[in-house]
């Protein structure tokens, strides 16, 4: 028990982020070999779950009927380039090149997008610092 006031609560930081997807064994796959995130086990009834630096990636085939409908997931990446070309040699098919969104304060933010097996957005962003 804290000694907060309900005005102080506020959610952070993310635990977990499910993905529906329609064929479990496909989406571990994708994810795992193709974008190389760490894979944590597979647990009944069609669950995959990795861990994406303390943040759960949870792959939900229970939810199926939900796949391609789930909300866009933004990758962090230090050189959005190198991420598109890495990603583009493995296979994935990319909607967007690296395109610059924003000029910052500090940086510049660049996204590119693709999709998963299932048809869920997913994104990569970059903060490009000035002077580089």
């Amino acid at each position: 028990m804290t000694n907060s006031s309900p005005s102080d609560f506020g959610l952070n930081p993310i635990g977990q982020i499910a993905v529906p997807v329609r064929d479990i064994d496909r989406a571990v796959v994708f994810y795992r070999d193709v974008l190389k995130m760490k894979f944590l086990f597979q647990a009944p009834p069609g669950l995959g779950f990795f861990d994406c630096q303390g943040v759960r990636l949870m792959l939900d085939a229970p939810a199926k009927e939900n796949a391609g409908k789930a909300s866009v997931i933004y990758y962090q990446v230090n050189d959005i380039q190198f991420a598109f070309e890495e990603l583009s040699s493995r296979g994935v098919i990319f909607e967007t090149k690296p395109h610059f969104i924003a000029k910052m304060p500090d940086h510049d933010l660049w996204m590119a997008f693709f999709r998963d097996p299932d048809g869920n957005l997913l994104g990569l962003i970059c903060e490009v610092r000035q002077g580089k």
